[in-house]
């Protein structure tokens, strides 16, 4: 019997809105049960019964293993599936039948605050990480869904900008690493991003979601919004768009009612949603029943080993690590004390087993240096130099306190904290034998990378980060991490610096192709760290490289005096000439175990997609292709010349600065390259809407001022947030730069309120008294 048989149309309309902040509805006539969703995507952020959607911190213990920014330094499948599967255990203990993740945006630019949710500026180490991960979810019975479907690659006005991009940046860049993960993890759902995509709301489009998703890459799950992201119910339901949430706003159900009864939206396409919810419901429940128990200190040892082997070396003049232990150890910095190890905001995990540097070495001196936020102290800095002079190996732990990055806001700069960089020039200065411990989601600006000896590079390295750096410091471990994005030397080399989130609402994707490696290497702008470097205690040698049919097979060996793991990567580089590619990209990659003196024959298959371009479908231009093989992005020893009988594609039809970028292109070019302007749309009193701010709306209407400050007062004082705190402004992000729509969704106001909130922000103060005077509830408004 089908769904439609089992529950009248408004039933089934209501049972996509979800029914709080975490569950969808039952139906028990119809025989569909709840599903319980959480997020993730690093941990299981289980929040306790009765939790609203602003308690971010207020979640059940669970293993918090590395951020995704650094698992992504792995390079590793099989231990991404790893930790996938873990992660559905402690799903499936917890009663939750869907993990809102892994999440595989790509890292456009490095002061996106939520970066350290992401795995890399490539989609294709992106997808291959993120198949694995969703695999691992997916193994016994939990559902993955990938996040944010798609181009949500900053944070500033996330809830409503748009992002502007050609057709061919948006499938070579922004879609295929979904379409790799949804191809080979066939995960249980997608969520539609918040932003609009070239002028469209994600939740809205039946392009992304129904055309590409569903009909051209077969995905067959359930759509769920992000929290809050739902612009048009009945557009939605037409574009393929399931479930909103968080539910119990009712958010526009009886506006898809009449739709349907009035003939301008088609049953069918409830219907479909309401059978995908269903059904992935159904198959959720057994686990949310049994909630089988799970080893937290097996997953306590795979998040050590995960923080281990993802860790980057990204220099050691003179070999100083790892550390001998005859030589006296100094720990500075008030993260030797109290780690660094995860990121702020809806992916925050309360940590099973958390440990500190300090603890696990209970014999070593340990100061601060400085105050806990970065900030510079005289007293602190005069102690830790004073230590520092003695001549122990000084390991500084340093990096970006949880002020700096967080989802809800962007990074205002790539700097460390002046109070760590003075920490490290003064202690450097005194002791030549200075190690850092880096201790960030993103790349951050290095002026005193040439004073230290060593610099280890741990990422958000999760609860048994402690750990797994002194593993490696002490050479328990041996470091065989690469770098997932490119390093530059300063922010202001980035190629979206200059227009990228601060002050522009609108995402203008200016770049095109040219994303961190690509635009580097085809403007050659110099980095700190290349895409894939990193660093090893022993070294590998390559050689033998030769092509068979459509085999390429390369030999590596282990020429050091230690077993070691080496990440094999295989870049494509176009036909020459003066073109529209960038100068190489990323094909293929394995990583290879070698024992001291061993050597291993490595195979790589080429297919299509490998050369292909983007132009109305995929297409392979003819001509002599290079393939590089090597440890990183700059140092390709090995290289053979493939040729394509394919296209003949008219690859010099682009404007001069994609062909030889150099600085940033201009909005004429990028004209050119999208066929159309790319103008930002202004708003302006008399033409705001539902899709409109408070804190846009307050610049013009006195209404919206008083709204904005009772706004503020009750992020601090209700949800008890101090107010220079990451929480504080995602809080505020959520409420005050939230659409009317969202606030809606979230249950914060009524229709009548938003509609009372939006008369007055335009000028119509009888319109906003009459509707003040329908809203529901008395406290609407506030």
């Amino acid at each position: 019997m089908s769904l439609k048989d089992r529950m009248d149309l408004y039933t089934m309309i209501r049972l996509c809105s979800g029914a709080d902040a975490w569950h969808t509805k039952s139906v028990p006539q119809a025989e569909v049960p709840i599903l319980c969703m959480s997020d993730g995507p690093h941990g299981l952020r289980r929040e306790r019964e009765g939790a609203g959607v602003g308690a971010i911190n207020d979640s059940l213990p669970a293993t918090c293993f590395p951020t995704a920014v650094t698992t992504a330094c792995s390079w590793d499948a099989e231990l991404l599936e790893e930790i996938g599967k873990a992660l559905c255990e402690e799903a499936a203990s917890m009663g939750v039948g869907l993990l809102l993740g892994p999440g595989l945006n790509i890292k456009r630019n490095p002061l996106c605050g939520r970066n350290f949710e992401y795995y890399s500026e490539d989609p294709l180490l992106s997808g291959k990480l993120a198949a694995a991960l969703a695999r691992g979810v997916e193994s016994k019975g939990v559902g993955a869904c990938l996040k944010h479907f798609a181009a949500n690659s900053q944070e500033y006005k996330r809830f409503n900008s748009d992002s502007v991009m050609d057709e061919r940046t948006l499938r070579e860049i922004y879609l295929r690493a979904f379409e790799i993960a949804v191809k080979e993890a066939k995960p249980s759902a997608v969520m539609c991003a918040y932003n609009k995509l070239n002028g469209e709301h994600c939740s809205d489009s039946r392009k992304l979601l129904t055309d590409i998703l569903r009909r051209e890459w077969g995905f067959d799950g359930m759509v769920v919004t992000d929290w809050g992201a739902m612009n048009d119910r009945v557009r939605g339901f037409e574009a393929g768009c399931d479930l909103v949430m968080p539910g119990g706003s009712d958010y526009q159900e009886r506006e898809a009612e009449e739709a349907v009864l009035s003939g301008r939206l088609d049953i069918a396409c409830v219907e479909r949603s309401a059978e995908r919810i269903a059904r992935l419901a159904e198959r959720a429940q057994a686990v949310q029943k049994t909630r089988p128990p799970f080893d937290a200190r097996a997953h306590h040892a795979l998040a050590r080993r995960a923080a281990a082997e993802s860790a980057v070396l990204l220099q050691n003049r003179d070999q100083l690590l790892p550390i001998n232990e005859k030589y006296e150890v100094l720990f500075v910095g008030p993260m030797a004390r109290s780690l660094r190890y995860q990121g702020a905001g809806s992916s925050h995990i309360n940590p099973l087993d958390l440990k500190q540097p300090a603890e696990l070495c209970p014999e070593v001196t340990v100061v601060d240096g400085c105050l806990p936020d970065g900030s510079a102290d005289k007293k602190l800095l005069k102690e830790a130099v004073k230590e520092a002079k003695r001549g122990a190996v000084t390991v500084i732990f340093a990096g970006l306190p949880d002020q700096a990055e967080s989802e809800g806001f962007d990074r205002e700069s790539m700097a460390l904290p002046k109070g760590f960089n003075q920490l490290i020039n003064e202690i450097s200065a005194v002791n030549p034998h200075t190690v850092v411990v880096l201790l960030c989601g993103s790349p951050v600006e290095l002026p005193w990378a040439d004073k230290v000896k060593s610099i280890l590079y741990m990422g958000l390295p999760g609860e048994a980060g402690a750990e797994a750096a002194v593993d490696l410091l002490f050479g328990n471990a041996c470091p065989c991490g690469k770098l997932a994005e490119s390093w530059p030397l300063r922010c202001r080399d980035c190629v979206s610096a200059g227009y990228y989130a601060k002050d522009h609402k609108d995402a203008h994707y200016r770049e095109g192709l040219y994303v961190g490696y690509r635009y580097y290497d085809k403007a050659g702008v110099p980095v700190r760290y290349p895409f894939g470097y990193g660093l090893s205690y022993t070294r590998f040698a390559y050689g033998a490289i030769r092509l068979e049919g459509d085999t390429v097979t390369c030999r590596v060996t282990n020429k050091g005096k230690r077993a070691g793991a080496e990440i094999v990567q295989l870049y494509v580089e176009a036909p020459e000439g003066r073109c529209y590619r960038p100068v190489r990209e990323l094909k293929a990659f394995q990583k290879v175990f070698l024992k001291r003196g061993e050597s291993k024959t490595l195979r790589f298959a080429l297919d299509d997609r490998f050369f292909a371009v983007w132009q109305e479908g995929w297409i392979v231009p003819a001509g002599d292709y290079r393939v590089r093989i090597g440890g990183c992005s700059a140092d390709l020893p090995l290289s053979v010349s493939v040729h394509r009988d394919g296209a003949d594609w008219q690859g010099t039809a682009f404007p001069a600065w994609y062909l030889e970028p150099q600085g940033e292109p201009d909005e004429t070019a990028f004209a050119q390259l999208l066929g159309r302007p790319a103008a930002e749309e202004e708003r302006k009193k008399g033409s705001y809407t539902m899709d409109s701010t408070i804190l846009e709306m307050q610049q013009d209407s006195l209404v919206m001022k008083l709204v904005y400050a009772v706004v503020k007062q009750a992020a601090a004082s209700r949800l008890h947030l101090e107010k220079d705190s990451p929480e504080y402004r995602m809080a505020m992000s959520t409420a005050a730069d939230a659409p009317l729509r969202a606030l809606q969704q979230f249950g914060y106001l009524d229709v009548s309120a938003a509609e009372a909130l939006l008369a007055a922000a335009n000028g119509h103060p009888a319109e906003s008294l009459r509707r003040i005077c329908s809203c529901k509830k008395k406290n609407d408004l506030l």
